[in-house]
């Protein structure tokens, strides 16, 4: 594997995010929590933009003893990711699918080090 800068880390606000193109392979960096985090901009499902989509808390329908809907609720602490193709919706912290545990995002190792960030890609 090798290092290659993307970014200055001043271009990566508190919770902000850019998506950057590193040897024609689109990357999705993010700030969460103080922790930066990248994730190939594809949707596994069908190959979407998935880190240009909307970023929000989890959505959960909140059920009665009788399994009768409450409402929907957003998810405190929760931070999704939601691809703009067709709603398929990834952890940012973890890029686990909500509803289909088997898909994923492709996370990148990085580095953050001397004011640049750095994503390790496969050789």
């Amino acid at each position: 594997m090798r290092e290659v800068l993307v970014a200055r880390e001043d271009e990566l606000p508190a919770d902000g995010r850019k998506v950057v193109s590193v040897e024609g392979i689109e990357i999705g960096l993010f700030r969460v929590d103080g922790k930066v985090l990248a994730w190939r901009n594809e949707c596994p499902h069908q190959g979407g933009p998935v880190c240009q989509g909307k970023l929000m808390k989890a959505v959960e329908e909140r059920l009665d003893d009788e399994r009768r809907s409450l409402g929907i609720h957003y998810v405190d602490g929760s931070l999704n990711i939601v691809c703009p193709w067709h709603g398929f919706e990834f952890d940012v912290r973890t890029g686990s699918a909500f509803g289909a545990s088997r898909m994923r995002l492709k996370r990148y190792r990085i580095a953050v080090r001397e004011g640049g960030i750095y994503v390790s890609l496969d050789d």
